[in-house]
């Protein structure tokens, strides 16, 4: 029901209604024109006062439609702005923690992200509360990029592009995993959720290369995530991450069909 209408022609009406009635008290027809004159002038008051309460409700109406929308806006915008700050502060975080471990400063994070330190430790109050969040993240990035590039690559190419940044996965963790570890004791709630999708995801990009005749029938995906973390678990390797990325291409090579 629409009760919101414009001020104009709530007057031009009121106008029009109080000539209509003036009119037929001064019609030459009605000969009891005198005699009504007082209730006339009540009824007149009455109408008018009707029609300015009604004029009020109108404006009162629109105030509230336009309070409502700037309300619902402004309710939008930080939870927009609250979640690229946190995005933000994980990126931002795991370059800090790769480049200076663990107990890389807090405050440089934030400095960094842009954001003040009240803001940062509104989303994360504790140093293992932004670890577990960065490992989170970086499992999410992986289950999020197997569907994007099963979608958008030839299902060999998504094979490896995601080994890839599994690749990366593994040095993010290999940080991350200590220090929760001594922070948190047995942090197997921040872990145990993680396996599971990391095995969906190369399992099903495994099982499209393998339909599509790219990858031999008998491999198995598991095979493909031990070689990479054997090679990342090499502590005497300093670049292991290179030579990761390197054995990505001797996998995908190695699990061609045999002809």
């Amino acid at each position: 029901m629409q009760i919101c209408g414009s001020t104009s022609e709530t007057s031009e009406f009121r106008q029009a209604s109080i000539s209509s009635t003036t009119d037929l008290k001064h019609h030459p027809g009605c000969e009891y024109a005198t005699d009504i004159d007082k209730p006339y002038e009540f009824a007149k008051t009455e109408l008018i006062s009707t029609f300015n309460t009604l004029t009020e409700t109108v404006s009162v109406c629109k105030l509230f439609c336009m309070a409502m929308k700037r309300s619902q806006s402004s309710d939008r915008r930080p939870r927009r702005d609250a979640q690229r700050n946190r995005e933000r502060i994980l990126a931002v975080a795991k370059q800090a923690f790769s480049q200076y471990g663990a107990n890389a400063s807090l405050d440089e994070i934030a400095k960094e992200s842009g954001v003040g330190p009240g803001t940062l430790y509104r989303h994360f109050p504790s140093r293992e509360d932004l670890l577990a969040a960065v490992y989170r993240s970086e499992v999410e990035k992986l289950a999020v990029a197997e569907r994007q590039f099963a979608e958008t690559l030839p299902p060999i190419e998504a094979l490896r592009a995601w080994m890839l940044l599994f690749v990366d996965f593994i040095a993010a963790k290999q940080i991350i995993a200590p220090a929760l570890n001594a922070l948190l004791g047995e942090p197997k709630q921040v872990f145990e959720g993680s396996h599971a999708q990391i095995w969906e995801a190369i399992r099903a990009l495994v099982k499209r290369a393998i339909e599509s005749g790219y990858i031999r029938e008998d491999l198995d995906p598991i095979d493909l995530l031990r070689a990479l973390i054997g090679v990342a678990n090499v502590a005497s390797i300093p670049d292991w991450q290179q030579s990761a990325r390197r054995l990505v291409d001797i996998l995908i090579l190695g699990s061609r069909p045999i002809k």
